[in-house]
């Protein structure tokens, strides 16, 4: 029994060395290839699964014996890198697969084959590298739709309908070519609603129109510095900014993540307008803003638009270090409260509430520190079409649909507790009608004759303190106070007829131009009929004898025409 199987061993050797010579006569053998005398298995076998293979097997067979031994399948193979790619995934294996079938069968191939399917896998690995290409862009693109649904996380206030989406992207067409709009169209269109899809690029279409209309002089325009120039600038205020970065949309998804995507374009937004307005840097209620601009747009496209409503809206006011245009807000918020809801604002006085405890907030963050996102997105809406007198028109609205309720709370902490949690806390109907209030809403008149009414009053008491400490009589102070109220009075007059006349005049100019348009397209209509005519005039003309033709050139002269071209 042992010389049997020593025989039948040593034929084995035998035939494996047959094999051997055999494949050393092939153009492209596998011992060519494998420089170890192994031939390659149908899948690609690593460095230390083949020294191990060599050193594990004293017999002289090929991996893919070795795998298929005990009985095995062909699909039980040998543990390889997750990143090996099977044999249908790697072209060269295939081929190397096709070449080892070749030498079983003894075939031989010529050079063109073997050239044709080297090609051929070439070719592949090309069509795999342009397919791994295509699905890293398309993970980016996945990315990207996540992040942006994660950015509009929130309820809308009022439905858009399809007709008015529509509309919008007619308008947003003239966005580029910075086309003139009607303002009464687009103010009536902006009614309807805003889509959430669409509001960061309506957003700067407004601002396009704004600028088309009113261009800010020079000394008020901001430095000319590129977003990318100033993010690779260090700022003062990079200890603050990074303080409030948890404290902006704590619950929204996009910022909840502790210096994830959100807050990280939420400091380089910060940043970057830090080093741009070095007079205002950095001021809390900044953050809020910037934050409802990066939920509808790049940060590049929410460094611009913060341009704009610092610089153009004139936003940058209310967070400079003294605070005076803030003051002068809360006075002029409290004077609509005294005009428009006495019994409101008697109420506030008698428990020594100021606006400066609960409407601060509202004109720093524009309501959104308190308000739901989809309500704060609506106001901004408006503050791009209209202004900073959104902001007034907002608070005033709030204040008295919850008029009665407010009255209600009889001591100092309940009704601030009802300012500060129980009004921000709507329901979506109350939402659309303090929209609906705002856009029928006129304050501006009263608005500048209160800001003017604060710069009379704050002058009197610089007066008054000055006569004070020179000693001066009170019969004095009444006098010059007399005086004052009365050139105040007539400052308000004027104001409001100057204000009056240059709202006539925009209205005369933009009726002017609209009449000259029209003059122009009839014109023009006019110019093209004239020119078919004495086309047609040319071809009578042709036709017609010498005799008629004179008679034809003197109803020309008569006409005012040239029959010279006749």
């Amino acid at each position: 029994m042992l010389l049997q199987c020593r025989a039948e061993y040593a034929v084995e050797l035998q035939r494996g060395d047959g094999e051997r010579r055999k494949r050393t006569s092939s153009v492209c053998s596998n011992d060519s290839i494998n420089a170890g005398g192994i031939p390659l298995a149908p899948r690609r076998i690593s460095w230390r699964q083949r020294i191990f293979l060599r050193v594990a097997s004293p017999m002289k067979k090929s991996p893919s014996a070795m795998q298929l031994q005990d009985g095995g399948d062909g699909n039980e193979l040998l543990p390889l890198s997750p990143l090996a790619p099977s044999l249908e995934e790697d072209p060269l294996v295939s081929l190397l697969q096709n070449e080892d079938a070749q030498d079983k069968t003894g075939e031989k191939k010529n050079s063109e084959e073997l050239q044709s399917l080297w090609r051929k896998a070439i070719h592949q690995q090309i069509l795999l590298l342009r397919m791994e290409k295509e699905n890293q862009k398309l993970e980016a693109s996945r990315d990207e739709l996540q992040s942006r649904k994660a950015k509009l996380d929130y309820e809308e206030v009022g439905t858009c309908q399809k007709d008015v989406i529509s509309v919008w992207d007619k308008k947003l067409l003239n966005c580029r070519a910075k086309i003139r709009c009607d303002m009464e169209d687009i103010h009536a269109t902006m009614k309807d609603g805003v889509p959430k899809s669409r509001r960061g690029e309506i957003w700067q279409f407004l601002a396009v129109q704004h600028r088309v209309r009113h261009r800010l002089p020079n000394k008020q325009q901001p430095p000319d510095i590129s977003y990318k120039e100033l993010l690779k600038q260090l700022t003062a205020q990079q200890h603050a900014i990074l303080v409030d970065l948890g404290r902006t949309f704590p619950t929204h998804p996009y910022f909840s993540a502790q210096l994830g995507a959100g807050q990280l374009s939420l400091f380089n937004l910060l940043k970057a307008y830090s080093l741009l307005d070095k007079e205002v840097g950095y001021c809390q209620g900044i953050s809020f803003v910037a934050g409802v601009l990066l939920l509808h747009m790049s940060e590049e496209q929410a460094f611009e638009m913060l341009k704009f409503l610092m610089y153009d809206l004139g936003f940058r006011k209310q967070y400079r270090p003294d605070m005076m245009s803030l003051q002068i807000q809360m006075y002029q918020l409290s004077r609509l409260l005294h005009d428009y809801h006495r019994d409101l604002y008697n109420h506030l006085e008698e428990n020594e509430i100021s606006p400066s405890l609960y409407a601060a907030p509202w004109f720093l963050t524009l309501f959104a520190s308190q308000f739901p996102l989809g309500f704060v997105a609506r106001v901004f809406d408006i503050i791009f079409l209209q202004g900073t007198e959104v902001i007034f028109k907002v608070a005033l609205s709030l204040l008295s649909s919850q008029e009665e309720c407010i009255i209600m709370c009889e001591t100092f902490e309940n009704i601030v507790e009802f300012l500060k949690n129980t009004l921000p806390d709507m329901t979506k109907p109350q939402m659309e009608k303090i929209m609906t209030q705002v856009f029928e809403m006129d304050i501006s008149k009263q608005l500048h004759a209160y800001e003017v009414e604060y710069h009379v009053l704050q002058d009197e008491l610089q007066e008054n303190s000055n006569l004070c400490d020179n000693g001066e009589a009170p019969e004095k102070l009444e006098k010059a106070n007399s005086q004052l109220k009365r050139q105040n009075m007539d400052l308000l007059e004027k104001l409001q007829a100057a204000h009056a006349k240059i709202q006539s005049v925009e209205s005369n100019l933009e009726d002017a131009l609209a009449r000259e348009n029209k003059m122009k397209s009839v014109i023009q209509s006019l110019e093209q009929e004239k020119a078919l005519y004495q086309k047609t005039i040319e071809k009578m003309c042709k036709y017609l004898p010498t005799e008629a033709l004179s008679d034809c050139e003197q109803l020309l002269k008569e006409a005012n025409c040239n029959p010279s071209k006749f």
